[in-house]
């Protein structure tokens, strides 16, 4: 594993995967001068989840172990110090120690996590999940480019339905710490399935294209 430095984002909700892009809109000060500090140096930044629980608003919350480097790929300055920006993800981090940094954003050590090799679902386990969100988006009321969607390899499918879905913080990082792509698959289909047996979708309608 490969330890480095990582300025980290500590965002509920809000997961990123290796390959993948999250679009980020950053107005605090301690995350805009992050921005910055990321831009003078190598245009990375740690997004990771706070663990629940956590008062809302509280300066340092305990945080998941696990998270993902992106990389800045672009950005738009605004007159005000804010930043639009669209962070790539390059790869998982496992977090081993927060520094006594000085800056106003948190720093901390990190392993990155070296992908797995070729990794693939079965046709049946395509099949299963294809299947399973079609489902779970007509329950949602979403409208999915599915023949877009049946041209992205397993790794990218599995992982941008894991980033995207409505799920709660927790599923979240259960997802972004399955050990595989065909056990990050099977929990996929496992939320999709218990979602739509608890409760109604919400009102919020979305489309993904």
């Amino acid at each position: 594993m490969t330890r480095q430095r990582i300025s980290l984002f500590p965002l509920g909700g809000a997961v990123l995967y290796p390959g993948l892009q999250l679009p980020l809109h950053i107005f605090e000060p301690r995350y805009c001068a992050m921005v910055s500090d990321s831009l003078a140096r190598d245009r990375m930044i740690g997004m990771i989840q706070p663990r629940e629980g956590e008062r809302p608003g509280a300066d340092k919350p305990a945080l998941f172990e696990i998270g993902c480097i992106g990389r800045i790929a672009e950005i738009e300055a605004l007159d005000d110090g804010r930043y639009n920006l669209i962070l790539e993800g390059k790869s998982l981090f496992r977090l081993i120690r927060e520094l006594d940094a000085p800056t106003l954003f948190r720093q901390a050590e990190g392993d990155l996590i070296a992908p797995r090799a070729n990794e693939a679902l079965a046709a049946v386990e395509r099949a299963a999940l294809d299947n399973e969100a079609r489902r779970f988006a007509a329950w949602l009321g979403y409208r999915v480019d599915w023949d877009g969607i049946a041209q992205l390899d397993d790794v990218t499918l599995v992982n941008a339905m894991a980033q995207i879905a409505p799920f709660d913080v927790a599923a979240k990082q259960a997802l972004l710490e399955t050990a595989t792509i065909n056990e990050r698959a099977e929990l996929l289909m496992q939320l999709m399935r218990f979602a739509t047996s608890q409760r109604g979708p919400d009102d919020n309608r979305a489309t993904l294209q």
